[in-house]
Parts: structure tokens; sequence; C-alpha cells
């Protein structure tokens, strides 16, 4: 398998996650004591919120095109942006490399054609539900219909990411908070729910509803490892 390169950091704690996923998925298929190469570059998550809150893409997608140059040249085949958000300033990081970058929004796309939904719902920071970067890239690129949380529930979703999930923190609240907030994007038509911040899916299993929901971490990692199998190919 080619070697996966990961900007993270935005949090650790899904950094994590998709570490373990990678190398997990990658030692099935390799089989024995293989798995797939990888580096990670772990980013100052506070330095990277404060430009967004701020909306300066253009300097946070300068400093992400800065770190994709350095894993380009460290040796990395592939690269993927460890978070949701952040997406809205890839742009800049997918025009200076020269290898693969895989778009957080596509992995979650062919991952909702193959379900044979149609119009989902999204959960996340409020730049991902508020911003277009990401429901337009599904609406444009993939005919998919987007719906989002009242916005009056968008304060409490973010609180719960930033205070406690950021942290590694579970809380028993809120999760039925979320899965409140799940039932109610169901009422208003979804047919599957986006997990579209890499920590949710530490709060929000599919076990937790019959509601199909997306782990955007899960299906982000899982696209790293095959793309780097078929590259080597």
């Amino acid at each position: 398998m080619k070697r996966i390169g990961l900007i993270g950091g935005l949090s650790w704690q899904s950094t994590v996650d998709y570490y373990r996923i990678i190398n997990e998925e990658s030692a099935k298929r390799l089989g024995g004591l293989n798995n797939v190469e990888s580096i990670v570059y772990s980013v100052n998550l506070n330095e990277m919120l404060e430009h967004m809150g701020k909306g300066e893409v253009e300097i946070l997608g300068g400093k992400f095109a800065a770190v994709g140059k350095k894993l380009e040249e460290a040796g990395a085949d592939l690269i993927v942006l460890c978070t949701n958000t952040m997406h809205a300033a890839c742009a800049q990081l997918e025009e200076s490399i020269h290898v693969p970058f895989i778009h957080i929004a596509d992995a979650t796309a062919d991952e909702i054609k193959r379900l044979g939904l149609h119009k989902v719902g999204l959960m996340g920071t409020p730049f991902t539900m508020g911003q277009d970067f990401y429901k337009g890239r599904l609406r444009d690129k993939h005919g998919i219909e987007v719906i989002v949380p009242q916005e009056s529930e968008w304060n409490e979703i973010y609180r719960v990411i930033q205070e406690e999930l950021t942290f590694g923190i579970l809380k028993d609240e809120s999760r039925k908070y979320f899965l409140s907030v799940i039932e109610e994007l169901r009422s208003r038509g979804a047919e599957g729910v986006i997990l579209g911040c890499t920590e949710i899916p530490m709060l929000i299993k599919q076990t937790d509803t019959d509601l199909p929901v997306l782990d955007t971490t899960a299906l982000h990692a899982m696209a790293a490892v095959r793309l780097a199998e078929e590259l080597d190919k």
C-alpha cells in the first residue's frame, strides 16, 4: 500500500480514531503483521479554530497547504485532512500538492449513495451546518439533498463538541440531546444523518438509533485505505 499522510489534531481525539481505523483496516487487507505506512502532522486546534471563527479562510488554507507540502516532502502518497469543518479551507491545500487528496464529503457521499439515500440530515459545527462548502458539495456534485438542525440547536451541539467531545468526555445527557436532534431531522424527512464532525461518532453509534448514521471519521479513514491500496496496483 502507498503511504498515507494525515493532517490531524482537529481534534487529536478523533485523529486517534483515524489512526486506529486506518491501521485496523489495512492490517485486515494486508494480513499478518503488516499495516499501511502513515505520517501524521498534528496541528494546533485552537489556532485553526480562531482563523475559522474570524472567517480567515485564506490564512487557514495557506497553513494547511504548508502542512500538506511537508507531508508530501516526507513521502506521503495521498493526503487526508482529518476534520469536517476545516474542509472549508481545503482548496489551497488540494491545489498545492501533487498527490491525491480525499475530500471527506466525497467519502461520505459514496456511502450515502451505496445506502440508496436521497435526503440526509447534517450535524456538525455551526460552520459546517451553516456554510455551503459541505452541503453545497453534496448537493451540486452528488445530487444529495441536505437538511440541518434548527438554528436554535446549534449552540448546544457546538458546546458539546467543544467542551466535552474534544476532551474525550462522553455524557449520557449529551447523547440523549443529540438523539433528540436526530429524531427532529427524521421528522423533517431525513433518511439518514451525517455525523459531520469527526468527534460526534465518539458519542453517537449506529446502535443508538435505527436511522442510518454516517460516521464521517470511519468513512474518510476507510477511503484513505482503499486509495492507498488502489495506488499501489
